[in-house]
């Protein structure tokens, strides 16, 4: 059960700072937590993905109307690009997810999660139903409804379609069946155990204007959100411009946004409201039972409340805890005494934290906590315990008062129980959802039982029990003094370098895997048989090794005649216990550190592959691995800087290749441009893959007009038809077949282009079900003496997965054949 009061702590109480360590305390703060106290209402808006949210309303409800407000998201990004590195796919959710949770500590909203995987652009709901399991989504939003108990749920989009992605689409339809399944005692009865049916009175769509899309109508119901709230000293256009500004990965910098500016809503479910979104709910104390009472007292201690000595409230605030512990209403009372007890410390001065004595432990090690405790303006307070709960031991201290503005510190250890890997990335899952440890864990952002310290004070005679996440804290010395997550680890993690190991001929390659070591000790990696190839060596040992240290093992692969594609399994013994996980780091200085340990696999796929040219010169982009793996495949990959671009020999290059949305990242190619035209114009062969319309360094792309567009094919089993088979691209140095389209992964492609010039020559058509074939996937054209090639095809995602045909058509781009 320890599992499931974390969760629900985690749901009821919302963490406000970075990496979850003590919250706020200065005087705008405490001031919002006096009005967020006096408010018993909550909303809870609902939408597909991180950036769906609409930040200023959320932050106007949480902020504004002190209602507690939740973003429940079906997915965590996955399936998106990435602007700020190469993370893709579970990666790139990672990222979104703390992208959000930072998002939210700025509009003062809670988030939540349901397991369905972002597996990419989906241009109706029925293929996003069928691929996420429409039942067990709907199930984690029942689940999160139930606990969250929300008077109003809003959907950010229509069930019409108008939102534009299937994702979208089916959000707003889970949202409607959401809405009654809560209240439905039938429905997801196992939840019952745990929680009560729930009906929220109504439910709205949050009405948009979107570029040529407007949902608005001027009799719909509206509120100004542009309101100014002086105690914040900003407006919510300002709030929700910091808040959307986190979406670092997707490029959503935000202006702030100032003065009157209107939401509409269009009535779904239950009665429409008239004069506010709660319209029908008593959103005050005298919605439960003896509510009224407390609203008194509170009343009069907010207006006693002096800011130039906040600790002389404490008494009053203390008496009034005890009648809100009467209350009978186990939600109200729950949320309303972690919102109180977060007021009292405010208001007493008092300031605590735990840290981890490491950044890093291995799955056993003890762990050397320090916690420290601060009593600014000397109340008296009492540490009564101190302890660190988990799966093994429980660690208390003596109660001892804590002087006035004496920094009090206390040592204890603790148990490094569990290896701290997502938890919805623990276990293998398939394309549309993730696979959970069990039910309850849903609508969890984060992992819900990491070690945690608890402290029990005494103020003014109450015993109050507050946690904090057990943290890492450093100084850097040029960002400061800073907080992150810590790290327990396998003993031992093995990396293999490369996800897919890709064979054109016989000759062998090396897997190199990646140790690093979490312990002191001896050990041994090598790498399951794979039917088909030959390993060597068997095994490779290693001693004394120590905390910290890394070094690599090489093993030789070769494949043997007729080898089919497998998996090379990595596995450390350590101390007659074997491991098979790798290691993942995520730094960016937005968002938290993330470390996640996979499996320590990667593919070996063997292809029929030839090539011609050797040498590539590689320019970077939004961040992707096509040139890591080019190289699997016995190219020369150079990383062209701007100065070699303007002024080297590019003629040494077989072949230049633009990253994905390199047009979109990197406006200097505006002046790069005529150089790469001047040496296709000389004989080269300049790839460029798919941009994105918006935000192009230069309209002028290749050396004829064209035109990217949103125009996709999402299903990757989309027929393809080929329109020009004398081309060059088809027929050297490989012959592209039908076959060389199976096993695609997530979608033939996105970005295609239109308004193509004669002067270009199509390849394919192909299309989505239900619509027009599409012909703008690639064009190609000759310039001077040499050969442009345009792509809108998902190589980015191909090659890295090892899919056998999307090589082989790669390679044809990059093969110019001699004249």
């Amino acid at each position: 059960m320890k599992i499931l009061t974390s969760l629900f702590t985690a749901l009821i109480a919302t963490t406000a700072v970075f990496a979850q360590t003590a919250p706020p305390a200065d005087l705008s703060t405490i001031k919002q937590q006096f009005k967020k106290l006096n408010i018993l209402g909550s909303v809870l808006y609902i939408a597909a993905h991180p950036d769906d949210e609409n930040t200023r309303l959320l932050a106007y409800l949480a902020q504004e109307k002190g209602y507690r407000t939740g973003y429940l998201a079906l997915t965590r990004g996955d399936g998106g690009q990435n602007l700020i590195g190469n993370e893709q796919a579970e990666l790139l959710g990672l990222i979104r997810t703390q992208e959000l949770l930072a998002a939210r500590r700025v509009d003062g909203a809670e988030q939540f999660f349901s397991r369905a995987n972002d597996f990419g652009f989906s241009k109706g709901p029925d293929e996003t139903l069928k691929i996420w399991d429409r039942d067990k989504i709907l199930g984690d939003m029942v689940w999160v409804i139930r606990q969250f108990k929300p008077d109003v749920m809003i959907c950010r989009f229509p069930t019409t379609g108008e939102g534009g992605h299937g994702h979208h689409t089916s959000s707003a339809i889970l949202a409607q069946e959401a809405f009654s399944a809560a209240a439905d005692a039938k429905r997801f009865p196992e939840q019952l155990k745990y929680v009560h049916p729930w009906q929220a009175k109504r439910l709205m769509w949050n009405t948009f204007n979107f570029g040529s899309t407007n949902t608005t109508a001027p009799d719909q119901f509206k509120i100004d959100v542009g309101v100014y709230n002086p105690v914040l000293g900003k407006g919510y256009g300002e709030i929700a411009a910091e808040s959307r500004s986190n979406h670092k990965s997707q490029g959503f910098g935000s202006a702030r946004q100032r003065g009157q500016s209107y939401e509409y809503f269009k009535n779904l479910l239950g009665d429409a409201p008239k004069e506010g979104l709660l319209d029908g709910t008593n959103t005050t104390w005298k919605r439960i039972k003896s509510g009224e009472d407390i609203e008194k007292n509170l009343a009069a201690i907010t207006k006693d409340f002096n800011a130039d000595a906040s600790e002389k409230s404490v008494p009053e605030l203390i008496k009034l805890r005890t009648k809100i512990e009467k209350v009978d209403d186990d939600y109200w009372r729950t949320l309303k005494l972690t919102e109180l007890d977060n007021l009292i410390a405010s208001c007493a001065g008092l300031w605590f934290e735990s840290y981890a004595a490491e950044a890093a432990y291995a799955l056993g090690d003890s762990i050397a906590i320090r916690s420290q405790v601060l009593s600014r303006y000397g109340n008296a307070i009492k540490l009564q315990s101190l302890s660190i709960q988990n799966d093994s031991q429980t660690f208390t201290s003596n109660a001892q008062v804590i002087q006035a503005n004496e920094l009090k510190i206390y040592n204890q250890k603790a148990i490094a129980n569990k290896i701290t890997q997502p938890y919805w990335l623990d276990a293998p899952h398939g394309i549309g959802t993730y696979t959970l440890p069990n039910n309850e864990v849903a609508g969890n952002p984060e992992n819900p039982d990491v070690l945690s310290v608890s402290y029990t004070f005494e103020i003014a005679g109450k015993s109050i029990l507050y946690n904090r996440k057990l943290v890492y804290k450093y100084v850097d010395p040029v960002r400061g003094e800073l907080y992150q997550p810590i790290e327990i680890a396998p003993p031992v993690t093995a990396t293999i370098s490369n996800k897919v190991y890709v064979y054109s001929t016989k000759q062998p390659q090396t897997l190199q895997v990646k140790l690093k070591s979490f312990i002191n000790g001896n050990g041994s990696i090598s790498i399951k048989p794979v039917a088909g190839w030959q390993i060597s060596p068997t095994k490779i040992f290693f001693n004394n090794k120590k905390k910290g240290d890394e070094w690599t093992a090489n093993f030789i692969i070769t494949p043997q005649t007729n080898a089919y594609n497998g998996t090379a399994e990595a596995v450390v013994n350590v101390n007659g216990k074997n491991y098979g996980y790798g290691l993942q780091r995520i730094q960016y200085e937005h968002i938290p550190n993330i470390s996640l340990f996979p499996p320590a696999q990667a593919k070996l796929v063997n292809i029929n592959l030839k090539t011609a040219g050797k040498r590539i010169g590689y320019i970077n982009g939004a961040g992707d691995f096509v040139a890591q793996s080019l190289t699997q495949v016995g190219y020369d990959v150079h990383i062209l800087t701007e100065n070699e671009i303007m002024n080297s020999d590019l003629s040494v290059y077989d072949a230049i290749i633009t990253g994905v949305r390199a047009y979109n990242v990197d406006e200097r190619l505006a002046f790069e441009q005529p150089k790469l035209m001047e040496y296709v114009k000389n004989g080269g062969n300049l790839v460029v893959q798919y941009n994105n319309p918006a935000g192009l360094a230069t309209q002028q792309l290749g050396p004829y007009p064209f035109r990217p567009v949103n125009e996709r094919v999402t299903d990757e089993f989309a027929k393809i038809t080929v329109t020009n088979p004398q081309s060059a691209l088809l027929n050297y140095p490989n012959t592209i077949t039908q076959a060389d389209f199976d096993g695609w992964v997530q979608e033939r492609g996105l970005y295609f282009v239109s308004a193509v010039a004669p002067e270009y020559q199509t390849v394919f058509e192909m299309n989505d079900p239900g619509e027009a074939p599409k012909s703008g996937s690639l064009i190609t054209a000759n310039y001077g003496k040499g050969r442009y090639v345009y792509t809108s095809l998902a190589f980015f995602r191909q090659l890295p997965a090892g899919v056998p045909g999307a090589y082989r058509l790669f390679v044809n781009l990059l093969s110019q054949p001699k004249k």
